[in-house]
Protein backbone atom coordinates (compact mmCIF):
# COMPACT_ATOMS: atom_id res chain seq x y z
CA UNK A 1 0.00 0.00 0.00
CA UNK A 2 1.57 3.11 -0.65
CA UNK A 3 2.08 6.30 1.53
CA UNK A 4 -0.90 7.77 2.96
CA UNK A 5 0.25 11.75 4.05
CA UNK A 6 -1.52 14.74 3.43
CA UNK A 7 -0.81 18.11 3.55
CA UNK A 8 -3.84 19.52 5.43
CA UNK A 9 -4.79 23.08 4.74
CA UNK A 10 -2.84 25.95 2.96
CA UNK A 11 0.40 27.63 4.94
CA UNK A 12 0.52 30.73 6.08
CA UNK A 13 3.53 33.17 6.76
CA UNK A 14 4.71 36.39 8.24
CA UNK A 15 7.63 38.09 8.69
CA UNK A 16 10.14 39.66 11.38
CA UNK A 17 11.29 42.86 12.27
CA UNK A 18 14.03 41.77 14.85
CA UNK A 19 16.85 39.00 15.72
CA UNK A 20 15.38 35.96 16.61
CA UNK A 21 17.30 33.03 18.29
CA UNK A 22 15.83 30.24 16.13
CA UNK A 23 14.35 29.37 12.65
CA UNK A 24 12.52 26.49 13.98
CA UNK A 25 11.24 25.19 17.49
CA UNK A 26 10.12 21.53 17.88
CA UNK A 27 7.49 20.84 20.12
CA UNK A 28 6.82 16.91 20.53
CA UNK A 29 5.98 14.50 23.70
CA UNK A 30 9.75 12.79 24.18
CA UNK A 31 8.22 9.18 25.16
CA UNK A 32 6.77 9.34 21.88
CA UNK A 33 10.11 9.79 20.22
CA UNK A 34 11.40 6.23 20.05
CA UNK A 35 10.60 6.08 16.82
CA UNK A 36 13.15 8.84 15.74
CA UNK A 37 10.89 10.81 13.40
CA UNK A 38 11.16 14.12 15.38
CA UNK A 39 14.94 13.24 15.73
CA UNK A 40 15.44 12.84 11.70
CA UNK A 41 12.95 15.83 10.88
CA UNK A 42 15.78 17.79 13.37
CA UNK A 43 18.45 16.58 11.72
CA UNK A 44 17.12 17.24 7.87
CA UNK A 45 16.54 20.85 9.03
CA UNK A 46 19.95 21.67 10.40
CA UNK A 47 21.57 20.34 7.22
CA UNK A 48 19.00 22.66 5.04
CA UNK A 49 20.51 25.62 7.15
CA UNK A 50 17.76 25.81 9.67
CA UNK A 51 18.80 27.04 13.11
CA UNK A 52 16.17 24.53 14.97
CA UNK A 53 15.70 23.41 18.66
CA UNK A 54 15.23 20.35 19.96
CA UNK A 55 14.80 19.43 23.19
CA UNK A 56 16.39 15.89 23.90
CA UNK A 57 15.43 13.82 26.93
CA UNK A 58 17.32 13.76 29.48
CA UNK A 59 18.16 17.34 29.17
CA UNK A 60 18.02 19.83 32.44
CA UNK A 61 15.95 22.18 30.28
CA UNK A 62 13.96 24.75 32.77
CA UNK A 63 10.31 25.49 31.62
CA UNK A 64 10.99 29.29 32.03
CA UNK A 65 13.96 28.80 29.36
CA UNK A 66 12.33 26.73 27.01
CA UNK A 67 8.99 28.87 26.76
CA UNK A 68 11.80 31.93 25.87
CA UNK A 69 13.14 29.63 23.28
CA UNK A 70 9.54 29.62 21.86
CA UNK A 71 9.05 33.31 21.80
CA UNK A 72 12.49 33.43 20.19
CA UNK A 73 11.71 31.75 17.16
CA UNK A 74 10.30 32.32 13.82
CA UNK A 75 8.76 28.77 12.93
CA UNK A 76 7.08 26.32 15.84
CA UNK A 77 6.24 22.91 14.58
CA UNK A 78 4.06 20.99 16.94
CA UNK A 79 4.28 16.90 16.58
CA UNK A 80 1.26 15.60 17.95
CA UNK A 81 1.76 11.89 18.56
CA UNK A 82 -0.37 9.47 20.78
CA UNK A 83 1.21 10.91 24.21
CA UNK A 84 1.32 14.18 23.52
CA UNK A 85 -1.60 15.55 25.73
CA UNK A 86 -0.73 13.41 28.28
CA UNK A 87 2.16 15.56 29.11
CA UNK A 88 1.79 19.01 30.96
CA UNK A 89 5.06 20.56 30.10
CA UNK A 90 3.73 19.54 26.11
CA UNK A 91 0.29 21.19 26.80
CA UNK A 92 2.26 24.57 28.29
CA UNK A 93 4.34 24.71 25.54
CA UNK A 94 1.04 24.51 22.99
CA UNK A 95 -0.77 27.13 25.11
CA UNK A 96 2.51 29.39 24.75
CA UNK A 97 3.17 28.50 20.98
CA UNK A 98 -0.27 29.78 20.18
CA UNK A 99 0.15 32.72 22.47
CA UNK A 100 3.75 33.47 19.80
CA UNK A 101 1.18 33.29 17.31
CA UNK A 102 -1.20 35.61 17.85
CA UNK A 103 1.11 38.46 19.66
CA UNK A 104 4.79 38.11 17.55
CA UNK A 105 2.59 36.40 14.35
CA UNK A 106 5.16 33.52 14.67
CA UNK A 107 4.33 30.65 11.84
CA UNK A 108 2.69 27.67 13.86
CA UNK A 109 2.26 24.42 11.91
CA UNK A 110 0.99 21.01 13.62
CA UNK A 111 2.33 17.80 11.86
CA UNK A 112 -0.13 14.76 13.15
CA UNK A 113 2.21 11.82 13.56
CA UNK A 114 0.25 8.57 13.62
CA UNK A 115 -3.05 10.25 15.22
CA UNK A 116 -5.85 11.25 13.99
CA UNK A 117 -6.65 15.48 13.79
CA UNK A 118 -10.41 14.85 14.74
CA UNK A 119 -8.45 13.16 18.10
CA UNK A 120 -6.92 16.32 18.59
CA UNK A 121 -9.46 18.40 17.89
CA UNK A 122 -12.23 16.83 19.67
CA UNK A 123 -10.41 15.34 22.39
CA UNK A 124 -11.04 11.80 21.80
CA UNK A 125 -8.65 8.97 22.30
CA UNK A 126 -5.46 9.04 23.78
CA UNK A 127 -6.45 12.79 23.81
CA UNK A 128 -9.71 12.42 25.68
CA UNK A 129 -7.78 9.74 28.05
CA UNK A 130 -5.05 12.82 28.84
CA UNK A 131 -7.41 15.42 29.13
CA UNK A 132 -9.61 13.37 31.77
CA UNK A 133 -6.36 12.47 34.01
CA UNK A 134 -5.43 16.24 33.64
CA UNK A 135 -9.06 17.35 35.06
CA UNK A 136 -8.84 14.88 37.96
CA UNK A 137 -4.59 16.02 38.63
CA UNK A 138 -5.92 20.02 38.42
CA UNK A 139 -9.19 19.57 39.97
CA UNK A 140 -8.21 23.12 41.80
CA UNK A 141 -6.85 24.62 38.74
CA UNK A 142 -9.57 23.91 36.15
CA UNK A 143 -9.27 27.11 33.86
CA UNK A 144 -5.79 25.28 32.88
CA UNK A 145 -7.04 22.57 31.92
CA UNK A 146 -10.14 24.39 29.86
CA UNK A 147 -7.02 26.41 28.28
CA UNK A 148 -5.23 23.17 27.17
CA UNK A 149 -8.28 21.66 25.52
CA UNK A 150 -8.75 25.41 23.74
CA UNK A 151 -5.01 25.03 22.73
CA UNK A 152 -5.38 21.92 21.37
CA UNK A 153 -8.72 22.32 19.42
CA UNK A 154 -7.25 25.98 18.23
CA UNK A 155 -3.69 24.23 16.77
CA UNK A 156 -6.22 21.84 14.35
CA UNK A 157 -6.47 25.19 13.01
CA UNK A 158 -3.83 25.47 11.45
CA UNK A 159 -1.72 24.63 8.02
CA UNK A 160 -0.13 21.16 8.84
CA UNK A 161 0.71 17.75 7.98
CA UNK A 162 -0.55 14.66 8.65
CA UNK A 163 1.26 11.08 8.38
CA UNK A 164 -0.51 7.85 8.91
CA UNK A 165 2.30 5.19 8.05
CA UNK A 166 4.54 5.30 4.47
CA UNK A 167 7.92 6.74 3.84
CA UNK A 168 8.92 9.00 6.48
CA UNK A 169 11.86 10.00 4.45
CA UNK A 170 9.61 11.47 1.81
CA UNK A 171 7.37 12.87 4.32
CA UNK A 172 10.09 14.57 5.93
CA UNK A 173 11.41 15.66 2.88
CA UNK A 174 7.91 17.72 2.14
CA UNK A 175 8.02 19.52 5.58
CA UNK A 176 11.59 20.74 5.32
CA UNK A 177 10.69 22.03 1.28
CA UNK A 178 7.93 24.00 2.95
CA UNK A 179 9.75 25.50 6.29
CA UNK A 180 13.21 26.03 4.16
CA UNK A 181 10.77 27.96 1.89
CA UNK A 182 9.33 29.87 4.68
CA UNK A 183 12.27 30.44 6.54
CA UNK A 184 15.10 30.85 4.00
CA UNK A 185 13.01 33.14 1.59
CA UNK A 186 11.53 35.48 4.58
CA UNK A 187 12.93 38.81 5.82
CA UNK A 188 14.70 39.45 8.66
Amino acid sequence: MGSVTTQLRASSSSSFTHSLAYDVFLGYRGADAHNNFTYNLHSKLLQQGIKTYLYRRGEEVPLPMLLKVIEESRVSIIIFTENFASSEWCLIELVKILQCRESKKQIVWPIYYKVDPLDVRDQQGSFGEAIANHFCTFKDNIEKVLRWRAALTEATKLSGWYFLHGHESNFIHKIVEEVSTQVLNAPI
